[in-house]
C-alpha cells in the first residue's frame, strides 16, 4: 500500500537540517508541507530513530532545503548514512541562517524555522515550524520530486 501512496500523493525532496552546539546534521525527507498561512507554518515529518529528530528538538531550529531536479545524489548521500557515525557536512558546501540552521548551497531554496510545536502521528512525529527566514537560491531549476524508485 505504501508503494501506492508514494506513487499517487506527490512530494519534493528535501533535506532537513539543525545544529546543536555539538553537532550539524541533516537528513533526507519527502514529508513535508505548509501547514498554515498565518502565521506562516511547515511541517516535517520525521521518525524518532532518525539522528535528525532528537537533534531538532534540542535545537529548537531546522531548515528544510529545497532540491532541484537531478539533485537525487545529494537526497541519496543524506538518506542513506547517519548522523550518528558519519560527518555529512565534511565535504558539502554550506551556510548557516540567522539562527544557525545549515543551509546547503546547492540547494534550490531554503526555509529556517522555529520549532513551535511537536505532534505524535502514527511512527513519526511532526514537527512544526513558524518560518523566520527563507529565499530561493536557484530561480531557474524546478523542484526535485520523490520517486519511491530512486531511493527503495
Amino acid at each position: 500500500m505504501q508503494k501506492i501512496v508514494s506513487k499517487a500523493i506527490t512530494h519534493g525532496v528535501y533535506i532537513v537540517t539543525t545544529r546543536t552546539k555539538e553537532k550539524v546534521n541533516g537528513m533526507t525527507a519527502a514529508w513535508v508541507s505548509q501547514v498554515s498561512m498565518q502565521p506562516l507554518l511547515l511541517m516535517v515529518s520525521i521518525a524518532p530513530a532518525r539522528y535528525t529528530h532528537g537533534l531538532i528538538k534540542d535545537s529548537g531550529y531546522f531548515a528544510i532545503n529545497s532540491l532541484a531536479e537531478g539533485q537525487e545524489d545529494i537526497a541519496q548521500f543524506f538518506g542513506f548514512r547517519t548522523g550518528r557515525k558519519f560527518d555529512k557536512f565534511k565535504d558539502i558546501a554550506y551556510f548557516d541562517a540567522p539562527n544557525g540552521s545549515p543551509v546547503l548551497s546547492q540547494a534550490l531554496a531554503f526555509f529556517e524555522c522555529k520549532l513551535i510545536e511537536t505532534f505524535t502521528a502514527g511512527d513519526h512525529s511532526l514537527f512544526v515550524g513558524n518560518i523566520v527566514e527563507a529565499k530561493i537560491l536557484k530561480s531557474d531549476q524546478n523542484p526535485l520530486m520523490f520517486r519511491w524508485e530512486d531511493y527503495f
